[in-house]
């Protein structure tokens, strides 16, 4: 399916080294991913480099970050990224992949299966149901992609966080004004902005990973409901 020598000359660029069990794991990964997706609507990107460069490397290098230990909550993971890559690279994460789709929540447990991955949590869930439930500032790191804006975003993913943990957006070139229009959001949910870290992905797309600290508890008032998330973020 996937170049396996290829991928890894763009990893070890990145200062990221596989093993030839991790590569098999990514190939298999890819081969679900493109089998699946054929009956479910898992992704939009199904050619072999696409799947190198927008999910492996993408996801890699977010999981070679030294933040990346402990309980890995996956907010909004889809398809299972970063989630399933981060497992495959650093086997000891405490993963839970989050996810309110059921259809998607089963191609994720069938995949985690075929791959051997053990230690995978999957929660049906919104990540801001999820929080007023046993999810709440019970993870080390919180990650997410693709999944909104970022004044958004911190109200989803922080609440998960413990004190001391942090949470780690995936975002394109627009991340700088994006941790502008999230500074109140991080204040009052009981972040704080530590760094942003820019990479270029294999095919020369921009990636920037917003990495934030949890200093305090989130106030209880928050999450607040999905719906007022989106329509008036904080």
């Amino acid at each position: 399916m996937i170049d396996k020598e290829r991928l890894a000359r763009k990893c070890a660029a990145y200062g990221i080294a596989l093993s030839a069990e991790q590569l098999e794991q990514l190939d298999r990964y890819a081969q679900l991913l493109v089998e699946y997706n054929q009956k479910v609507n898992l992704t939009a990107i199904t050619a072999p480099q696409g799947i190198e460069d927008r999910h492996f490397a993408d996801s890699l290098l977010l999981a070679a970050q030294p933040e990346v230990q402990g309980a890995l909550v996956d907010v909004g993971t889809g398809a299972g990224f970063p989630g399933i890559v981060a497992k495959i690279y650093k086997p000891g994460l405490a993963l839970t992949l989050m996810e309110p789709t059921g259809k998607r929540v089963e191609f994720l447990r069938y995949a985690c299966a075929e791959l051997g991955l053990q230690g995978v949590e999957f929660a049906k869930e919104r990540a801001e149901e999820a929080a007023r439930k046993a999810w709440r500032e019970r993870y080390d790191l919180a990650a997410a992609r693709a999944v909104a804006a970022l004044p958004a975003l911190c109200e989803y993913c922080l609440p998960l966080v413990r004190v001391g943990g942090r949470f780690i957006a995936m975002k394109g070139p627009d991340a700088p004004a994006e941790c502008a229009a999230a500074a109140g959001a991080l204040r009052r949910l009981g972040g704080r902005l530590v760094e942003t870290r820019s990479f270029t992905l294999p095919d020369g797309s921009a990636r920037c990973l917003v990495v934030c600290e949890k200093v305090s508890p989130t106030p209880a008032a928050y999450p607040r409901n999905g719906g007022k998330i989106a329509k008036k973020p904080l």
